[in-house]
This record gives C-alpha cells, structure tokens and sequence, in this order.
C-alpha cells in the first residue's frame, strides 16, 4: 500500500501528468464512449497510477467535468471570436450548423452532456456556449423578427438541437441523415420567426410523401418494384 502511494505521488509531480490524464480519456471517451473511460483505463493510457487520478480530479465524474471543459473551451472560444453575420438569422443558422458538427464530431461527449437534465456539476464552458446562443437570440429579438419570448425561443433551440444530434448519433455513420439537421434547423426558425423559408417544390414533394404513405394500398407492382418506388419517393420528399 505504501510502495503504491508513493508511486502516485511520483506520477502527481510531473508537469505534464494532468494534461496526459485529460487526453488519455477523452481520447478513450472518442473512441469507445463515455463507458470506455474507466479509471483503470485512463490511468494505463496516460501510464499513470489509478490513485493519481483520484488525487488530482477527485472520482470519475470530476475527470469527465475537466475534460468536457477541456474540449468545450477551445469550441466555445472559436464560437465566440467568429465575426457575427450581418444578417442575425443567418448568424443563428450558422451557429446551429457549428452546433451540429460539434456534436457529430465528438459523440462520446455530446452523450455524457446530454444524458443527466439536472447535473450535479456545470460547466462554465457549458454556461459560455449558452450566452454564445442568447446573444443570438437576443439579437434576432432586436432586430424585431422574434415572435417568442427569449427564453422560450431559447428552449426551443436547446431541445430541437440536441435531439437532432442524438437521432442523427443513433443512425450508422455512413447513413445519416443530415438533411434531418437542416430540417430541424428550419422548423425552429418557423417557431420563433416569421421567416420561414419555403422548400423548393413543395408540392412535389408533398404528392410524394402522400403516394409513398400509400405505397401498400398499390398491387400492380411487384415487391422489388415498391421497395424502389418507395426509396425513390423518399428521397423526392426529403429532397431540400
């Protein structure tokens, strides 16, 4: 027990102990998820002993909060020093844009984020990244094109984008929908503005997704023809 303390304490001295540990799991987080950064794990990736991480973040929790406001900082840091468009619609849908690749691009920490509505722990990366997003809706607000409340356009916003994030992180990476994104986008828009913008050939696409509700209701086609009118019809309706 003694020999292992003051191997921890050795690890705890070097100076580049915490930043490896930081890396290590969120590393580990990237490639296997929230589940694959075990203590054990993160101490062998970052070839320190498992008590140095507890001496340094307290438990498992306290490294996930450090290395969520690791990733965050940077992210949050690029949001706020991007030149704001001059249009703040358009700056909203930029920002949505960012907020979408952000998560698709970090999904193990998007999923811990997202997994608990009342966290014991809070970010102020996390804080930082919704006053990015008020100050988007407040200026949509100034400009006298929001026709919500603040908080409920800002309520809005945080649900439809994290679930639009989430379902797209369910479906296989290959096969994501990210029309799925933009559509979400657009339909926020419609709910705290007047300004939505109207799908080209709507009407087209209406018919198409009228003929492929009805698609079973058809016997002259074979069942390999239906499958292929059904994906074509598909992608006639979701087409943006």
């Amino acid at each position: 027990m003694e020999d292992r303390e003051k191997s921890a304490a050795q690890d705890a001295e070097g100076p580049d102990v915490r930043a490896r540990i930081i890396a290590a799991a969120a590393e580990l987080i990237s490639s296997g998820g929230p589940d694959a950064a075990t203590t054990r794990a993160v101490a062998a990736a970052a070839g320190v002993q498992a008590p140095t991480i507890y001496r340094l973040f307290g438990d498992k929790r306290g490294l996930l909060t450090v290395v969520i406001e690791h990733v965050l900082n940077s992210y949050v840091s690029e949001k706020s020093a991007r030149t704001p468009h001059p249009d703040p619609l358009q700056d909203f849908r930029d920002g949505w844009d960012t907020h979408v690749a952000f998560g698709l691009s970090h999904p193990g920490l998007f999923a811990i984020m997202s997994s608990d509505p009342h966290p014991a722990w809070q970010s102020p990366a996390v804080s930082d990244g919704k006053d990015v997003l008020r100050r988007r809706i407040r200026n949509i607000a100034l400009a006298g094109r929001l026709r919500v409340s603040e908080e409920r356009a800002l309520g809005l916003v945080s649900a439809m984008g994290t679930g639009a994030v989430l379902t797209l992180l369910r479906q296989p990476e290959g096969q994501r929908d990210l029309g799925l994104a933009d559509a979400a986008r657009e339909a926020v828009v419609a709910a705290i503005t007047s300004e939505a913008v109207t799908p080209e050939n709507a009407d087209v696409r209406a018919k198409a997704a009228a003929l492929r509700a009805s698609i079973d209701q058809i016997t002259v086609l074979t069942k390999g023809e239906s499958l292929l009118l059904s994906e074509l019809l598909d992608r006639i309706a979701d087409a943006g």
